[in-house]
């Protein structure tokens, strides 16, 4: 992060932009096998892809090499604790700055999940999350069962040509006040910039709640697309970590939205495997949500209070995703 005089703070852009391609011929073909994601389940944009891939049905297409829940002094790395491998099975490294360093010797930007891998050819593909998870709804689909292709979707896929404009849209403004937001609150140094961050990111949320009057169970109607799958992430850690570690306290999703609160919760506590939603949400989500609280302390600890003082955790709320 690129802290500002002002006490706010920038996120980079990633820096790996590469694409996995259904044709054969591409430089980063769809195959079976030959890719892994590197993630954290703490991080909400890792989240996004750990959906997907469940989502689209890719658990035996992509692995998953799974990191601690919280960085340590160098950022990510394996503990074997909590999920976490012992080590990364391709190269036997702690960290996953050994993995970019790898990728290029010469970088020195942050060592961010997810990270896209190729087996075959040793190299990283990709580390942006919004990326990633376009090239895991269309690119593997000659892989999959009829079903499970973009084009036998309800709704015509996660993002169906019809709804591209509306759904970038909103990406933007939910991406720069709400999913991006929060961390603009909780990592300020300053007052002024909590101030000129915390209202942005209500009214953001106010908007979301006026959207959702059209009654439907998704963003963009009956079917759910990449909107409902970005926003998401954000919104299963609100209550339990963002309102409390964060200090986006204006008010709560369970208490002052009911209509984000009962769309968070339909996604949430949807447990059938074999539906359209295929559990994916709760899948990813219902194990690690006890956590998330932690998490956040801990990098707001880390990186606001530069680890001075007692590292103190939250506790609550005693429900931690209110049933239907």
């Amino acid at each position: 992060m690129v802290y500002h005089k002002d006490g706010s703070f920038t996120r980079p852009d990633s820096i790996f932009r590469n694409f996995i391609s259904k044709d054969p011929k591409s430089r980063f073909p769809a195959e079976k096998g030959r890719y892994a994601l590197y993630l954290s389940p703490g991080c909400p944009w890792a989240h996004r892809t750990m959906i997907v891939r469940l989502l689209k049905g890719l658990e035996s297409i992509i692995d998953i090499y799974q990191l601690h829940f919280t960085m340590g002094p160098e950022g990510w790395y394996y503990s074997g604790e909590g999920g976490s491998l012992d080590e990364d099975p391709l190269h036997g490294f702690k960290k996953l700055k050994d993995l970019y360093l790898k990728a290029d010797p010469s970088y020195t930007g942050r060592y961010t999940v997810p990270v896209l891998w190729d087996k075959k050819a040793d190299v990283l593909v990709n580390n942006e999350s919004s990326e990633i998870i376009r090239m895991l709804y269309s690119e593997f689909d000659d892989l999959l069962p009829e079903h499970l292709r973009e084009e036998n979707r309800p709704g015509k896929g996660l993002y169906p040509p019809h709804l591209r404009v509306e759904i970038d849209a909103m990406n933007d403004w939910v991406y720069n006040t709400v999913n991006n937001g929060v961390y603009k609150v909780g990592f300020s140094k300053s007052q002024k910039a909590y101030e000129e961050n915390i209202y942005p990111l209500f009214a953001s949320l106010d908007r979301l709640e006026e959207h959702l009057g059209h009654g439907k169970p998704f963003l963009f109607g009956d079917s759910i697309t990449e909107a409902d799958i970005r926003l998401y992430t954000t919104m299963a850690r609100f209550d339990v970590a963002y309102h409390s570690v964060f200090q986006c306290n204006l008010k709560s999703i369970r208490h002052d939205y009911p209509r984000l609160h009962a769309w968070l919760r339909r996604l949430y506590w949807d447990q059938n495997e074999e539906g359209p939603l295929r559990a994916a949400f709760y899948r990813t989500t219902e194990p690690n949500i006890s956590r998330y609280a932690l998490g956040y302390a801990d990098s707001r600890w880390k990186i606001v209070l530069e680890s001075q003082g007692p590292l103190i955790v939250p506790a609550g709320p005693l429900v931690l995703m209110q049933p239907l």
